[in-house]
């Protein structure tokens, strides 16, 4: 056989050390380390199902939020055209203060005071915000299309209908 002297030296070392890895074994008895392993392989198995169980406990939660919040859902098209009429400094904020006031009298909620509203009665989402000041505060669009959700406790939550 004519094999390289490296291949030789390194099949020796590798000899070398499974023997010393067999006399450490040897030494330190082999009931230690079958013990460590049961309990590494039972903590895995807890990690496993502990998991397992938060990602079906989120999935549960957010189907139940779903189904428990929305007592009423509506679609809207909210006519912005007298958004233009405003100098144009003003036209997107304008714009959602009549989205506000267009989903406090359609939903028909119901003030204390006219002059007076809360504002934690109507939430309007991050994204029907964007949609209104997607031209900048000069161009609002004319109409967007929206929809409401009220919940148990009555609070409305404008977003923005799906395909928009």
């Amino acid at each position: 056989m004519d094999e390289p002297v490296d291949v030789v030296a390194e099949e020796e070392l590798e000899k070398e050390l499974v023997e010393e890895i067999e006399e450490t074994e040897e030494s330190l008895g082999s009931e230690v380390p079958e013990e460590e392993d049961e309990e590494l392989e039972e903590l895995e198995l807890e990690e496993e199902d502990e998991e397992e169980f938060v990602e079906a406990k989120r999935r549960r939660k957010e189907e139940d939020e779903a189904d428990e919040d929305i007592v009423e859902e509506r679609f809207y098209t909210i006519p912005l055209s007298k958004v233009w009429i405003v100098p144009r400094k003003k036209r997107a904020p304008k714009a959602a203060r009549i989205v506000r006031s267009f989903v406090l009298k359609h939903m028909k909620v119901r003030t204390e005071a006219e002059g007076e509203e809360e504002p934690e009665r109507v939430i309007i989402d991050n994204e029907v915000n964007e949609k209104l000041w997607s031209r900048g505060i000069e161009k609002p669009p004319r109409k967007i299309r929206v929809r409401v959700v009220k919940d148990k406790e009555g609070v409305l939550t404008v977003l923005l209908a799906e395909g928009d």
